[in-house]
């Protein structure tokens, strides 16, 4: 009988250059771990690659000592974190908002502290500056966690939010229950 798999999280933070994300995979793949989920992106120069893998308890182990090294090789900061399967917390109506708004310091923080005073859940969260005059933030962001009463006083708090702040900005039930998976 086989064991339950092992899963760990691994975040790999440093410099963009080609072939970088490949020699990465190879690494896991060579340890003998799964990649069940990841994330990639191009911030600035640097590129931060974020994978959920999942492997028997030697594998893990095998991945926990060696990726450091690896790491160090490549000049890439490397944090890991093993992660319990199982425990993602029940999730109820999801929703997708998109916002336009000036750019100023504290507007992420003002629509993430919206989201938190209604006991949401933030499963991804993408911002982008667009320079100009004035320059624009683009904000998208999933998230989870009230019942569907609850979405329509969030909506409220959202227009006044939008209103307050100038934005352009819409807040649609979207249904998933879980994080969209590709």
């Amino acid at each position: 009988m086989s064991s339950s798999p092992v899963h760990l999280v691994i975040t790999a933070l440093g410099s963009d250059r080609a072939g970088i994300v490949n020699t990465i995979t190879r690494h896991v793949s060579q340890c003998g771990c799964n990649i069940e989920d990841s994330r990639l992106a191009l911030l600035g120069g640097e590129f931060t690659f974020v994978m959920l893998l999942s492997g028997s308890a030697s594998a893990i182990n095998m991945i926990e000592s060696t990726l450091p090294i690896k790491g160090a090789e490549l000049e890439l900061l490397i944090v890991m974190k093993r992660t319990p399967t199982g425990s993602t917390p029940v999730r109820h109506e999801g929703f997708s908002l998109a916002v336009e708004v000036p750019d100023s310091p504290r507007i992420i923080e003002r629509f993430t502290a919206l989201l938190t005073h209604h006991r949401m859940h933030i499963a991804e969260l993408m911002t982008r500056a667009q320079p100009g005059s004035p320059a624009m933030l683009s904000i998208r962001i999933h998230a989870y966690g009230s019942s569907a009463k609850d979405l329509a006083d969030l909506e409220k708090n959202f227009q006044q939010l939008c209103v307050e702040l100038s934005a352009q900005g819409t807040l649609q039930a979207d249904g998933r229950q879980d994080t969209e998976r590709l």
